[in-house]
């Protein structure tokens, strides 16, 4: 075939409309599973390549979808991106990526940017407990979801989209696995206390040492926004104190591998003389000599079930149903903890 290869010829090929053949490709209901097949078969091998552009011309839509986050570098958002990107791609919709640095105005920035470059949607894994930069993409009933967190504001009740992990019970089983083991001092690196994470995280944490009857320290509760040199230094700071903690709960892994260096470079041992933990369960912190003990969430699965709800929202279009989808948390024991030592003593 010496012209591009279309979705007519593949229809003339096939012996079917091309409507059947737009079914097909899209992977949407209308034809059988032999003729799907036999569609597939047949642009597989014309090398049939989709016309976005004519697509989008038909459609009013750009097939795009715009991804916010803090920072690209930080190891926690490369697997919600892959899910994303992937997921996406299975969609047939390609992906924009923005960094905000932290940063509201950032933020700001960034959804403004996307908006203008005509993406029909966005995923936002960036937002604040009382993030102002979300209202005028509800006022416009723009499509978005929210991912890895979400705010509390309650203007929005009920009106956000989003797919988080449980951070309350995140919090809750790092202070039980700790106080099981034997440690009553337990010093918390929190995250930043006007995101979701960190607020549900601390309060967790809080409310498992009032249940089991732990004193609560607050010089040992650190507020260091998900930086790691922040991290760093505080702990160096606790582990310099007369009365040190014997164990670390930092909110996230890229905080903890902070503490991890502090403590070491203090010539004590993880986990003989301090225990440490942190959350996300990032690559790194499963390395030999690391062995970081960790709360893991799936990163991967949470981006690509964002995904899902934005591309029914931007295809169904309309008022739809809220998606809330909280994610279980789960305890990964690893050296880094002392479990391995000692196991359970109360």
């Amino acid at each position: 075939m010496k012209h591009k290869p279309t979705i007519k010829d593949i229809a003339g090929l096939a012996k079917v409309s091309a409507t059947a053949v737009s079914m097909a490709l899209n992977n949407r209901p209308g034809v059988s599973g032999k003729t799907r097949q036999k569609i597939l078969r047949i642009a597989k091998k014309l090398n049939y390549q989709p016309n976005f552009a004519a697509k989008s011309l038909i459609s009013n839509r750009s097939y795009t979808i715009g991804l916010i986050i803090n920072n690209i570098t930080d190891p926690f958002y490369p697997e919600i991106a892959l899910g994303i990107e992937e997921k996406a791609n299975e969609l047939d919709y390609s992906v924009l990526l923005c960094n905000t640095n932290r940063s509201m105005d950032g933020e700001r920035r960034s959804i403004d940017t996307l908006r203008g470059k005509g993406v029909d949607g966005i995923i936002i894994a960036t937002v604040t407990v009382d993030d102002p930069n979300i209202e005028a993409l509800v006022r416009d009933r723009f499509p978005f979801v929210l991912v890895n967190r979400y705010s509390t504001d309650p203007m929005f009740e009920n009106k956000l989209d989003y797919v988080v992990l449980d951070n309350h019970a995140c919090g809750y089983k790092a202070i039980k696995h700790f106080y099981r083991m034997g440690h009553d001092q337990v010093a918390m690196i929190t995250g930043a206390l006007n995101t979701s994470t960190g607020m549900m995280r601390t309060r967790g944490a809080t409310q498992a040492m009032k249940d089991l009857g732990m004193e609560t320290d607050h010089k040992m509760v650190v507020e260091c926004g998900y930086d790691r040199d922040r991290a760093y230094q505080a702990a160096k700071r606790l582990v310099a104190a007369k009365n040190r903690p014997s164990a670390f709960f930092a909110q996230d892994d890229h905080m903890a591998l902070g503490v991890r260096e502090a403590v070491l470079e203090e010539g004590l041992r993880i986990p003989e003389d301090i225990a440490l933990m942190g959350v996300d369960d990032i690559q790194m912190g499963s390395l030999a000599g690391v062995e970081l003990t960790t709360i893991s969430q799936n990163k991967y699965e949470m981006g690509a079930m964002g995904v899902e709800i934005l591309v029914h929202k931007i295809e169904r279009g309309g008022p739809q149903m809220v998606n809330k989808v909280v994610l279980e948390a789960s305890l990964i024991r690893r050296k880094s903890c002392g479990y391995h030592l000692r196991g359970y003593v109360r």
